[in-house]
């Protein structure tokens, strides 16, 4: 099935594959996390009942989520040191410290409190189990906060200098951090994990109300959901194009191909709508374009010249037919989530919001179109960067480990079976708990950890909370 590839082009696949079934799921638990703080501090506000029903309900998923997060995303550092040793011996100094944070930061501050959010309730109270939901929740957010660090230390490397064996060691920690692109990619990213979570939920709360109209779980997450688009997906639009200026000024090679700009345009460069890229005639076949419209949106004049990809050396070009439509996958459907918010606005207006069953219906079809983008996205950044690992610094073909094409082969094959079995029963168990009404009990999952062989059970104090659907507060 491999059979032509080299070592290279199949380890890149088996990154590529597992980052990509990874990426789903923080993108889904980082704003299910917030959402779940959100429904805990809601219900203690207002003690509504629809509120611990939803986060009872909501907590399960991202429980199921969580794990299957964390468990992909082990496989990938192991990939540092099997298929990539040369990256991770000249990147080591800078990027382990950096992941070594997030591990100590981030990862065990979600893990600590983890457990006291899913089953603590009824044993600590309502205040300390709020402040573990949030602390979670928090968690999220950090250990997206190192991860971008990395990822955007290697678009926009700063605050490094290179010692005498050609290993990047740290001189500015703050510059490494910090570096150019962090901003722009955190908050673009954490918008894109809370747009993701809205769709979810949405098309979770439109499938139930297509059934029941009156569900009052259904309805509050629905609507809940509708004014997280109406808010983010906006902002998300005016971060993407920020995000596009910074990658224009430090990355120019990557923009020219997610434009489809192979030529240079001294006097306004045109906005391709659509095309056919051709990487021998070095054109965009049968394009669809607006003139000048590409200037004024990157640099806010008409005519302002750009240059294209005939200034950049044909080694150093990035793959031009794959950014072009990953692009345009992620800016289509940021506009599309920008549009089920507004039809939302609209149904609420007209107070018809629980009542419009194509809105419904459009709401489900979007359910998933979150981690389309956000795959979309990851796809236009990582391939953009290409042929380095480290930009402009350091190559691909330079930073892969002695190994063999076969044994690669081998591993990515290994790879595909166990996570389509794994992470496709996995998904399908998730779907299986949103198909069942908020207020089912359970939703086929214990609310308890399984308790080692050998251990006394405990008193009545452990019984199933779900047994008193308004436990007492602190």
């Amino acid at each position: 099935m491999f059979d032509g590839l080299t070592a290279e082009t199949l380890a890149r696949m088996q990154f590529a594959f597992t980052v990509s079934f990874h990426i789903i799921f923080p993108a889904f638990s980082i704003g299910l996390a917030s959402y779940l703080a959100v429904l805990n501090a809601q219900w203690l506000r207002t003690r509504d009942e629809t509120y611990y029903t939803l986060f009872e309900y909501w907590k399960k998923i991202f429980a199921v989520a969580f794990g299957m997060g964390v468990v992909s995303g082990i496989v990938m550092s192991y990939q540092f040191g099997t298929n990539w040793s040369v990256f991770s011996d000249k990147t080591g100094p800078v990027l382990g410290p950096l992941m070594a944070y997030e591990v100590l930061s981030a990862f065990f501050l979600e893990a600590g409190f983890l457990g006291i959010m899913l089953f603590g309730r009824a044993r600590v109270g309502d205040r300390l189990h709020m402040f573990a939901t949030a602390m979670v929740a928090f968690g999220t957010l950090m250990s997206a906060t190192w991860i971008l660090s990395v990822n955007s230390w290697m678009q926009t490397p700063a605050g490094y200098s290179i010692n005498e064996v050609g290993q990047f060691v740290p001189e500015d920690w703050w510059q490494i951090v910090f570096n150019p692109s962090f901003p722009y990619r955190l908050v673009h990213m954490v918008l894109a994990a809370f747009l993701t979570t809205a769709l979810v939920v949405g098309g979770v709360g439109a499938l139930h109300l297509l059934r029941d109209k009156t569900d009052a779980a259904a309805r509050r997450m629905f609507s809940m959901a509708m004014w997280m688009l109406v808010v983010v997906a906006p902002l998300q639009i005016f971060a993407g194009d920020t995000h596009g200026l910074n990658t224009l000024e430090h990355q120019p090679a990557k923009v020219m191909a997610m434009e489809g700009h192979y030529d240079s345009h001294p006097e306004g460069a045109p906005l391709i709508l659509f095309g056919l890229p051709n990487a021998e005639t070095k054109s965009i076949d049968y394009a669809i374009e607006i003139p000048k419209l590409s200037s004024l949106i990157l640099k806010h004049d008409l005519n302002a010249p750009l240059a294209g990809l005939d200034t950049i050396p044909d080694e150093d070009e990035p793959p031009v037919a794959i950014l072009f439509w990953s692009f345009r996958v992620m800016v289509a459907l940021g506009f599309a989530m920008a549009g089920l918010g507004l039809w939302s606005l609209w149904g609420r207006l007209r107070r018809q919001l629980y009542d419009s069953r194509w809105l419904h219906r459009a709401s489900i079809a979007m359910g998933p179109m979150g981690f389309v983008a956000v795959l979309a996205g990851w796809i236009t950044t990582e391939v953009g960067r290409q042929p380095f690992t480290v930009y402009g610094l350091l190559r691909t073909s330079d930073s892969l480990a002695p190994v063999s094409a076969p044994a690669v082969a081998a591993s990515l094959t290994a790879f595909v079976i166990v996570y389509f079995f794994i992470f496709g029963a996995g998904t399908f168990y998730i779907l299986r708990m949103m198909n069942k009404a908020p207020a089912t009990r359970n939703l086929g999952l214990r609310d308890g950890p399984v308790r080692a062989a050998g251990i006394t059970p405990a008193q009545q104090v452990d019984r199933d909370i779900t047994d008193d659907p308004t436990p007492q507060g602190n």
